[in-house]
């Protein structure tokens, strides 16, 4: 189904009218340019009616709520009691302010309308300020565009929880219903042994094109045992069967010990090759470092690192994040590309060993779940450096904004999980909105 953004500009006909109509059309403006389907009104809408016959055949998944008037609180109850999408509550700045006429009084109106969010099952909201021209506007529209199309993307998504957590990583454990609940995803649950045995009784002919596929996007895979090799591409058959079979977007799969005891051959590239495929797949079974892994991936566009955070450089501000061995190729420095290596505890291959190539903007983000159950996203920004290879598997070095010093040392203090995404571009601003939107704790560094 597609994104649909309303635009609700209400007022009243006893404050200024030219100013408020030159206002919305320079509204509408921005709108259109930042979302061609946003829905708009022919005309302001100056009454209860109005906005009544505005709103009786939309649907839809974003409100922008602004007050290009005063209005009183029985515009907003209107909205709130038709709908249950998220909004963003527009206040316009004042436009003139030399002793005369109140032209607008949009402030006013938003306290009104605000007023009325909180009292209404708390709804929540976010808001932005300023003019249809200013950039922070601009920034704060798109946000929530972009926030609001990933929260409706969530309801369809379906993720998979293949085996279960290794022992001493249950923060990674999450219940259906409390997915569902939560954030409208599904989630079904598959034993790794499952995949295993599926993978075992497929012939090495049955999975030659997995293993050339594999072949034409890392380096060294030939220097892996052949029976690795076979292995790997047994296991990258019976997952994407498995994933494409049942509509999977995202999955957080068991990996040791099982892979190397059950089955020999770690699932470390399986993951790699998924994630290249814009399947967001995390290892040790963590579903909400899945989560968080595919919402990165709607941001950006692009796959995305995750990883521990194994060291810091206080001086250079930096934190190196780094993991087994699978991350997407795509995300591998073009010095050297994509390499096939082994495991780095078990010394069984294939797995990646390789550092991440450099950005210039970069966020860091995880949905934490605390000690009482709820939830809060940790963010942070900044960019990737320049780095080779910092230890065997993949790895890669985030200079942040904030001294590194302050993020690692306040998060271990706020009892974060230590498995992180790294996402391309800066997004803190969308993911502040997408936490508000959930009614989540922000932790913004």
């Amino acid at each position: 189904m597609s994104f649909c953004p309303v635009y609700v500009p209400v007022g009243v006909p006893t404050y200024h009218l030219e100013t408020a109509q030159d206002q919305f059309e320079r509204s509408v403006k921005l709108l259109r340019s930042v979302d061609p389907n946003f829905a708009v009104p022919q005309e302001m809408l100056l009454s209860l009616d109005s906005l009544r016959d505005y709103m009786k055949d939309l649907t839809p998944d974003l409100i922008v709520f602004q007050n290009l008037t005063f209005a009183n609180a029985a515009y907003m109850a209107e909205v709130l009691r038709r709908f249950d999408c998220p909004v963003l509550l527009w206040t316009l700045r004042e436009p003139v302010i030399d002793g005369g006429r109140l032209r607008l009084n949009s402030l006013t109106g938003a306290y009104s309308a605000a007023n009325t969010l909180a009292s209404f099952d708390g709804r929540r909201f976010a808001w932005c300020f300023g003019a249809p021209e200013e950039e922070s506007v601009a920034a704060a529209v798109k946000a929530a565009v972009k926030a609001a199309s990933v929260k409706k993307a969530m309801r369809s998504l379906t993720m998979a929880a293949i085996g279960h957590t290794p022992q001493g990583i249950g923060f990674g454990r999450a219940l259906d219903h409390e997915l569902m609940s939560t954030f409208g995803v599904e989630l079904e649950s598959i034993e790794a042994r499952e995949l295993i045995e599926n993978a075992k009784k497929f012939t090495d002919e049955e999975c030659s094109e997995y293993l050339r596929q594999t072949e034409a996007c890392t380096c060294g895979l030939d220097k892996t045992p052949e029976k690795n090799r076979l292995d790997h591409a047994r296991l990258m058959k019976a997952y994407t069967e498995y994933v494409r079979g049942h509509h999977i977007g995202a999955l957080a799969s068991r990996c040791w010990p099982d892979f190397f005891t059950s089955f020999g051959t770690p699932v470390c590239t399986v993951l790699s090759m998924l994630n290249d495929e814009g399947v967001a797949a995390a290892c040790e079974a963590d579903i909400y470092g899945a989560l968080s892994m595919w919402i990165g991936m709607q941001l950006s566009g692009e796959p995305v690192f995750f990883g521990d955070p194994v060291a810091m450089d206080e001086e250079e501000s930096t934190i190196t994040y780094w993991h087994c061995g699978a991350a997407a190729c795509s995300l591998a420095r073009k010095d050297t590309g994509a390499v096939i290596g082994v495991h780095p505890n078990r010394k069984i291959g294939p797995a990646m060993d390789f550092g991440c190539e450099a950005f210039p903007e970069a966020t860091i983000f995880r949905i934490g779940r605390k000690p009482d159950g709820s939830f809060r996203f940790f963010l942070a920004e900044g960019s990737v450096l320049d780095k080779p290879k910092q230890f065997i598997g993949t790895s890669i070095v985030v200079k942040t904004d904030v001294n590194s010093k302050e993020v690692v040392e306040k998060s271990i203090r706020g009892g974060f999980e230590p498995h992180f995404v790294v996402v391309k571009g800066r997004h803190a601003e969308t993911l502040q909105i997408l936490a508000e939107m959930f009614g989540f704790e922000v932790c913004r560094f």
